[in-house]
């Protein structure tokens, strides 16, 4: 219900950002504001403004929390609507005051799905994966127990260090700030499966689950992945990082594809645009490739 009431929320701020550049000299009428000389350019600012909340609203897999852009638009429409009212008389101060009351409405409507989204928001960031790789599985999963192969594979994973059989210390890079945690295995099946949890009261929450199961017909190893976040600000930081084209269920499978090559050919693939050679963290900094030796 509050992703669908904000998706309608993005869809009026589509309609009205179009009327705004298509015909500012209209909307700033109904508004009573169109005496004042910087109306119309106001106007288009505004419009495109509410194009961001729809692209956020509608593009989002999450669109509620995105919605508080909304609201901050509203309190600045409410304050300019308001001085246009206080300085205007006859059929423009009725306009005003018509254009103050809708947009009234819509901030209600709006503060309310924001609020419903970011209730939503504070359970934690959760995501799935799997993948087949085409070896045996008891090789796949020696190769995954051997915590510190794990950055051979995870783009964001700096390090981890086992500090014994069951506990190990991790460091990763974060969309914002690099991260550091402890982590302990809490169930084990030899073959089967490798479960943990990082240790409290070492401000990150997370969890993961890798299960490991013959493929169709024997061949290959199933792969399945489920990890849990759950550290402050993790809606926020994977909001941002899906701006940076890095969402974090892509990140997950990324991750997957590389552990099939390292499993299958012992590395991961490269073209010769790529010579960094196969640690994962290293393809952060690749380039576009670009024409060499004066070809086009």
């Amino acid at each position: 219900m509050t992703d669908r009431l904000a998706r309608a929320l993005g869809w009026t701020s589509l309609a009205l950002g179009t009327a705004q550049l298509a015909a500012p000299r209209a909307v700033t009428g109904l508004c009573g504001v169109d005496d004042a000389p910087e109306a119309t350019t106001v106007a288009r600012l505004v419009g495109g403004r509410e194009l961001l909340h729809a692209a956020l609203l509608l593009g989002a897999k999450n669109p509620a929390p995105w919605a508080w852009t909304r609201v901050a638009g509203d309190a600045m429409d409410l304050g300019v609507l308001g001085r246009a009212a206080a300085n205007r008389t006859g059929a423009r101060r009725t306009r005003a005051l018509t254009a103050l009351g809708a947009v009234a409405g819509l901030t209600v409507l709006d503060a309310a799905c924001a609020r419903r989204g970011t209730a939503k928001a504070k359970g934690p960031l959760q995501m799935r994966a799997s993948i087949t790789v085409n070896r045996p599985r008891e090789e796949v999963y020696l190769f995954w127990r051997e915590l510190e192969n794990l950055p051979s594979f995870m783009v964001h994973l700096d390090t981890v260090r086992s500090l014994d059989r069951r506990r190990s210390h991790w460091r990763a890079k974060g969309p914002m700030v690099d991260l550091e945690w402890e982590a302990e295995i809490i169930d084990e099946r030899a073959g089967d499966l490798i479960a943990w949890r990082s240790v409290p009261g070492k401000g990150v929450s997370t969890a993961g689950l890798v299960g490991f199961t013959d493929g169709p017909g024997g061949r290959g190893t199933v792969v399945d992945v489920s990890l849990e976040f759950g550290m402050r600000g993790r809606r926020l930081a994977a909001a941002v990082a899906r701006m940076f084209g890095e969402h974090p269920e892509q990140q997950v499978r990324d991750d997957l594809r590389r552990f099939k090559q390292v499993m299958e050919t012992g590395e991961v693939v490269r073209s010769e645009g790529s010579p960094e050679g196969h640690r994962a963290l290293r393809q952060l900094h690749q380039h576009p490739a670009q024409p060499i030796g004066g070809r086009t």
